[in-house]
């Protein structure tokens, strides 16, 4: 169990959002905007946007700070970005800077005479090269604000917009709307601004921010919908964004209230749930070779929790095997690692539970920081939560060359933090085992029928985004065992005697 994932998507939407640039024709050297961020009301950190021009050279620096609360101590996360365009947005390099671990993560690329881009990535010590062929018509920040100035002088107008994030490297397209101007009240004053609004797009739903932009096309205000709260990004003076931030326990925001007590003795067997998000909110849970959604209606949907069986979800493809940034499962000491932990086990179920139980051994200090390393990382400080005992797994697998994953999801706890019966955020690794995908949770020693999976990834952060507006909005409504269920039990196949599950 973790309480990470809910700080790694509120990072993530905060940076991706567009408009949020000092404006490029008026703005003297080391022009600075504030913003103060709010979560639910309460403030939760800043953004400090500083903006240069040289010549035809625009250069945004956004550097975000949220602090966070853990068990009454307020721990800091952030990510630094900066673009560099010319005059017309075009884009010339980027950097980022990512405090999500004991270890900064950076990413940078510059321009090639070609139009590619070369990208250096830096995570957990381990340095990485790649050549990027620049997604057409993607932009960074000076580009966003043009775009977004162009568009304001015509309500109604519906356009698209490719915003590229120098964090993830990835390309968020994005359907925008002008709403018009309208009267809005900020921190110190009312300004009438220019109302757009962002519709994202996402495997699992839609993601909508709304913008207020001044008359150069900058963001003053900013607002989604983030763990059932209104998440607010506000124009206001450097001393009321860097004004202390207030307690907000992010952890307890994203978990979610059981219905039951559900004893030892049903975990480990099949289970129904019956879960409710409101209309119009995205998919709650996803498909899985253990899990079996079906939909009931606009709101409901029912999930049973089982033995893993062939065809519930696609079987292993590149992004499952090779190394990536955050699991770096070609790096000699997790290969040596790997192979030492496996011994002299034959087969890949034998290799999967020595590799789980050694991964629940080596990392022996837990939860000692807010944030996620890479694997690499682990190896060296041997510490973490759910998260690093999932990517340390995931690279050791992938080091003996068994398919893995990433399962971002929840786990029941009958406490935790203050709270009785309720799951909680957590992350665990499927492997691909005998033909199907088996998942293995190093953190709780064994993976059960207790574990929702809501999304899963190759193992690097930014991909709990796709189950951001999951925390805070779902409801479960009933969990039922096999002997409640009489004549309507699921299928014999994906129905889990004890034995096969509890081990893993």
């Amino acid at each position: 169990m973790c309480n990470r994932i809910a700080v790694l998507l509120l990072v993530f939407c905060l940076c991706t959002a567009p408009g949020l640039a000092a404006r490029a024709d008026q703005a003297a050297p080391g022009d600075t905007l504030w913003m103060t961020v709010l979560l639910g009301g309460r403030k939760i950190g800043h953004l400090e946007v500083e903006h240069q021009r040289t010549g035809d050279v625009v250069t945004t620096t956004q550097d975000l700070v949220i602090e966070l609360n853990r068990n009454g101590s307020g721990v800091p996360v952030g990510v630094m970005t900066r673009s560099v365009e010319n005059g017309a947005g075009e884009p010339l390099g980027f950097f980022s800077r990512s405090s999500l671990s004991n270890s900064d993560s950076t990413v940078e690329g510059h321009r090639l005479p070609n139009g590619n881009f070369a990208v250096t990535t830096t995570v957990g010590g381990d340095t990485r090269e790649i050549t990027l062929n620049w997604p057409p018509g993607a932009v960074l920040s000076e580009g966003q604000r043009l775009a977004l100035l162009k568009a304001a002088a015509h309500p109604g107008l519906d356009y698209t917009m490719s915003m590229f994030d120098p964090a993830s490297q990835s390309v968020a397209h994005v359907d925008m709307r002008v709403i018009g101007d309208e009267r809005v009240t900020l921190p110190e004053g009312t300004m009438v601004l220019n109302h757009q609004r962002q519709v994202l797009q996402t495997p699992r739903g839609v993601q909508t921010m709304d913008l207020w932009l001044d008359d150069q096309g900058i963001a003053r205000k900013g607002t989604l919908g983030m763990l059932g709260r209104e998440l607010e990004m506000l124009a206001c003076s450097q001393r009321c964004a860097m004004a202390p931030p207030q307690n907000v326990d992010m952890f307890r925001v994203s978990m979610v209230d059981s219905p039951r007590l559900l004893p030892p003795n049903l975990r480990n067997a099949f289970l129904r749930y019956r879960i409710h998000v409101e209309e119009g909110g995205p998919q709650p849970v996803i498909n899985t070779d253990e899990q079996r959604v079906t939909r009931l209606d606009a709101t409901d949907w029912i999930v049973d929790i089982g033995n893993a069986q062939p065809g519930g979800e696609p079987p292993p493809g590149p992004e499952d095997t090779l190394p990536n940034d955050w699991v770096q499962s070609d790096a000699p000491a997790i290969q040596q690692m790997a192979a030492r932990a496996v011994g002299g086990a034959d087969n890949d179920l034998d290799k999967m539970r020595r590799l789980r139980s050694f991964v629940s051994d080596y990392i022996n200090q837990h939860g000692l920081d807010v944030g996620y390393a890479s694997a690499l990382e682990v190896v060296r400080d041997r510490q973490g939560d759910c998260t690093e005992f999932s990517v340390l797994l995931a690279a050791l697998a992938r080091a003996q060359h068994i398919p893995a994953r990433v399962v971002t999801g929840m786990v029941y706890a009958d406490r935790f933090a203050g709270a009785s019966r309720v799951f909680v955020p957590h992350a665990w690794v499927q492997a691909w085992v005998d033909g199907r995908w088996q998942s293995f949770d190093a953190a709780l020693r064994h993976f059960d029928t207790t574990h929702i999976a809501l999304d899963m990834g190759d193992g690097d952060p930014w991909h709990f985004f796709n189950a951001a507006t999951l925390f805070g909005q779902i409801r479960i409504e009933a969990v039922t065992p096999a002997s409640e269920l009489a004549g309507n039990l699921p299928p014999p196949s994906v129905q889990a005697p004890a034995a096969s599950i509890g081990g893993r």
